[in-house]
């Protein structure tokens, strides 16, 4: 009888060992089949995440670099007698890129009248800043009102005052030099004072009656009004602190120039000299601010 007992408790025993054993080794695989899962999704997950961004990758840069080659950067060039019409994009560029600096040169001008220390720095500081302001407020209003294209009649006034206000800001710049500097040769930085406003004068006249029609000899009498003086204070032996800053500016004046008649030749180049004018206006600026309002 205890022989068959202990044979019942060992095979009892044998049973639920074998049992234990299988539900191990079901775990076992239970786990290792749920880390084949996890590992199988780990690798489908980052398979897909390198998708995502290669994909993105080619949105941001050959979506707007294929968007660039569709864009009509400008139009066919002039017929003598007629102005150039820009194309959209060089619509807004000449816009932007003399709207910004409406703002600085305001605070630009009152910054020589505040640094003024007597009647001849104030009137200086006020014609210069005026000049300044005017110069990018007329020439944004212009293009603003080019680009909405509602009103023709205001379109063509306009554009005759942003043409005369180069003349009106040529003057304006050699204002400060030739009535603040040390008159070493005050007879000959009176006649240039005046003669430079006369010059203004002639050119504003000549833009009124014929305007749009001698483009060629309109752009030469801009670059005889801005180095003329100049040059007439070199051949006297004029010198004053300040020489190096107004020869850069000018220079870079003239550079401008070669993009101002290069509309249809150039895209944007109506706006590329309006950026040189920026940069001269800004040298001659801060020129006079150190060398005669210090």
């Amino acid at each position: 009888m205890k022989d068959g007992i202990s044979r019942g408790v060992y095979a009892t025993s044998t049973t639920t060992k074998a049992k234990l054993h299988q539900s191990v080794n079901s775990s076992s695989s239970s786990i290792n089949s749920s880390s084949n899962h996890i590992n199988s999704g780990d690798m489908l997950s980052s398979t897909r995440l390198g998708t995502f961004w290669v994909r993105l990758k080619h949105k941001m840069f050959d979506i707007p670099c294929g968007q660039l080659k569709n864009v009509h950067w400008m139009n066919m060039r002039a017929t003598p007698g007629t102005a150039y019409t820009p194309t959209e994009v060089e619509h807004i560029a000449n816009v932007i890129t003399h709207g910004i600096w409406v703002g600085p040169a305001v605070y630009a001008g009152l910054q020589l009248i505040w640094r003024s220390g007597s009647d001849a720095q104030r009137v200086a500081g006020f014609i210069y800043g005026t000049a300044l302001f005017l110069l990018f407020a007329v020439s944004t209003f212009f293009h603003t009102v080019f680009y909405c294209n509602r009103n023709r009649q205001l379109k063509d006034v306009l554009h005759r005052c942003d043409r005369a206000m180069i003349y009106v800001f040529i003057a304006g710049s050699y204002y400060p030099w030739l009535t603040l500097t040390p008159p070493t040769h005050p007879s000959i930085l009176l006649i240039l004072k005046w003669l430079v406003w006369l010059l203004a004068g002639l050119g504003i006249l000549y833009q009124q009656v014929y305007h749009e029609k001698y483009k060629c000899l309109e752009t030469f009498l801009y670059i005889v009004m801005g180095l003329g003086p100049s040059i007439v204070i070199m051949i006297c032996g004029h010198e004053f602190t300040g020489m190096d800053e107004l020869k850069i500016g000018g220079l870079l004046y003239i550079l401008g120039v070669c993009f101002f008649k290069a509309d249809g030749k150039v895209p944007c180049a109506h706006a590329i000299w309006h950026l040189f004018v920026v940069l001269a206006a800004s040298v001659h600026y801060f020129a006079i601010l150190k060398h005669l309002y210090s």
